[in-house]
């Protein structure tokens, strides 16, 4: 397979509703309870050694649970599109929860994204750096303090989470956040919460990955090479939940975009609340009439009625179905509006794991076309701020599925614009400067 993203633009809670529409469950590495459960089977890395004190260029964060140790590696330029110039297809695969267990998901897709040069984001549920025997740290938002509908992972796993993540940064991949307790019924919900719930919230997820020292006790793994308060630019709420309260408090902190709405459509987005606003979109579900959320939760809610240990005998032609969702999706978009396809997955093994084959497949298929850009939201978002507005709002016109009248070339011949690219909203040093 060829290296797709060597060119210089940059390379990519409920049943099934009527119309095939659900928001995620819980999330997969949760299912997992307790601490000091069996050790991860891996061999030992070197980086996995303990580490000699930092260069003075690195800078120390808390209690040195994580470092500023300067820009991420293997970011690629943000070009603006020439005159007339077919837009590239994005297509960005992310992970909410991102914790990794014995079954090595976490390890196995950060290889499939290096087998086809694919950046993704990783959505970290903050609670999986924290060990369960701490969980009276976490005082989630009208919740019982340590209350969590997602699982604590066991101290090996905790190890094996915050290993995948300094590498997945290293490589690349954007570490985002899925928040930490993932409360999606009753009245602590999060589509319940107050901006000022959301801050709290924000604010622990931060604590849990600046402290997993303290909190662990580990002290023989390397800091997390990154300032998670820099890094952190956008999330996916639990369950699509809440995006409305959310958005005041993440634009003061000076997030990007965020990734929690639910039944986008195949468009090119837009902004809410000066952030990128990039939800799951609705794509043709094979075999059906309607259309299903590019998530692999709501094709499970579509075909085995929200089990996850549905018919054996129909796993094979559930994994197609899920497979070619994507594809059709990626088609759509790829033979007209070039709109940019949000894939979202969860490290599970649901419906033996059918799910994990399927969006593996897909996307190497999809890498083995030509102009696709496999990447993470933080780089698809900061292409987009490259653009002149009067580009973007052109593109924004084709609906999906809608080619551009007389092609690419006489479509956006003539777009020009005086102002400014657009640009992310300015953070409030309350909430974001250390």
């Amino acid at each position: 397979m060829r290296d797709i993203s060597r060119r210089g633009v940059l390379g990519l809670a409920a049943g099934a509703a009527a119309a095939g529409l659900a928001g995620c469950a819980g999330d997969g590495p949760g299912v997992r309870h307790g601490s000091g459960g069996p050790p991860v089977s891996r061999t030992p890395r070197a980086s996995d050694r303990p580490q000699a004190s930092p260069s003075p260029s690195v800078r120390v964060i808390g209690d040195g649970s994580t470092t500023d140790t300067g820009p991420q590696p293997h970011q690629p330029a943000a070009e603006r599109l020439e005159p007339g110039q077919t837009p590239p297809q994005f297509v960005i695969f992310s992970w909410d929860g991102a914790g990794e267990l014995d079954n090595g998901l976490f390890e196995r897709f950060r290889k499939v994204a290096d087998d086809h040069g694919a950046k993704m984001t990783f959505f970290l549920s903050g609670i999986y750096v924290l060990p369960e025997s701490k969980k009276e740290l976490y005082k989630p938002p009208r919740n019982p303090v340590g209350a969590s509908d997602i699982g604590y992972l066991t101290d090996a796993h905790v190890r094996a989470t915050l290993r995948q993540l300094r590498l997945a940064w290293l490589e690349g991949h954007e570490i985002g956040t899925h928040f930490n307790g993932h409360f999606c019924a009753g009245s602590g919900a999060v589509g319940r919460w107050s901006p000022a719930d959301w801050r709290s919230e924000i604010e622990q997820a931060v604590s849990f990955v600046e402290n997993w020292r303290t909190h662990t006790g580990f002290t023989d793994l390397p800091a997390l090479p990154f300032d998670y308060r820099k890094e952190l630019i956008g999330g996916r709420t639990p369950c699509l939940q809440g995006q409305r309260s959310l958005l005041p408090t993440a634009a003061r902190l000076g997030w990007r975009y965020d990734a929690s709405g639910p039944g986008g459509l195949q468009v090119w987005p837009g902004k809410s609340h000066g952030l990128w606003d990039l939800p799951l979109q609705a794509v043709p579900f094979p075999g059906r009439s309607f259309e299903v959320l590019s998530m692999d939760y709501n094709m499970l809610a579509n075909q085995s009625v929200n089990s996850t240990r549905g018919n054996p005998a129909r796993y094979p032609a559930w994994q197609r179905q899920a497979r070619d969702a994507y594809l059709s999706g990626f088609r759509r978009a790829y033979e007209t509006n070039r709109a940019p396809l949000f894939i979202g997955n969860h490290f599970e093994q649901w419906n033996g794991g059918i799910y994990m084959d399927a969006v593996e497949e897909a996307l190497r298929r999809i890498a083995d076309h030509d102009d696709v850009r496999l990447v993470s939201f933080r780089q698809f978002v900061d292409w987009m701020d490259a653009q002149d507005p009067a580009v973007l709002a052109k593109l924004r016109t084709l609906g999906p599925g809608r080619s551009p009248a007389g092609g690419w070339r006489r479509f956006l011949a003539q777009e020009r614009s005086s102002t400014s690219p657009s640009g992310s909203t300015s953070p409030d040093p309350s909430l974001s400067s250390r």
